[in-house]
């Protein structure tokens, strides 16, 4: 079990990884938009609050890693469930969705939004593995010589 302080971290990391993806679209947007970005009504600080929303959304519910009784797939649907529930939520009340015409529109790009959690969640996925099982291979190395 994960004690206060690894949890704080692991919130605090997923915190600056919502952040800098959160910059980079807004980079990819305004010069996408020709150097301009429209904000009113405060919706720049409503999508920083909901950017932070959806960073708490993924790095809290990563705590169901520390549970060794629970399945690995059930592990992986409870985390990235609970996050991408969050996501979909807060990018359709902060306006992420843009105008949605039609239930399948809604349904293709929460998908889409599904698929991209994906993509960044694999390489977490493959870096702590990769750790494990260099881990492992110490320990083995360690019992040998005893």
């Amino acid at each position: 079990m994960r004690t206060v302080k690894e949890i704080a971290k692991s919130v605090m990391i997923s915190l600056c990884i919502a952040l800098m993806i959160f910059c980079a679209v807004g980079v990819f947007f305004e010069v996408r938009g020709g150097g301009t970005l429209d904000f009113e009504n405060y919706s720049f600080t409503k999508m920083v609050i909901g950017c932070l929303a959806v960073g708490l959304g993924f790095g809290i519910p990563s705590i169901v890693y520390d549970r060794d009784q629970i399945p690995r797939p059930v592990q992986v649907i409870v985390h990235m469930g609970i996050g991408c529930l969050v996501y979909i939520v807060v990018a359709y009340l902060v306006g992420w969705f843009g105008s949605i015409k039609t239930p399948v529109h809604f349904l293709i790009l929460s998908l889409c939004y599904i698929a991209v959690a994906f993509i960044i969640w694999v390489p977490f996925m493959l870096f702590y593995r990769r750790e494990a099982v260099k881990m492992n291979e110490k320990l083995q190395v360690m019992k040998g010589k005893n």
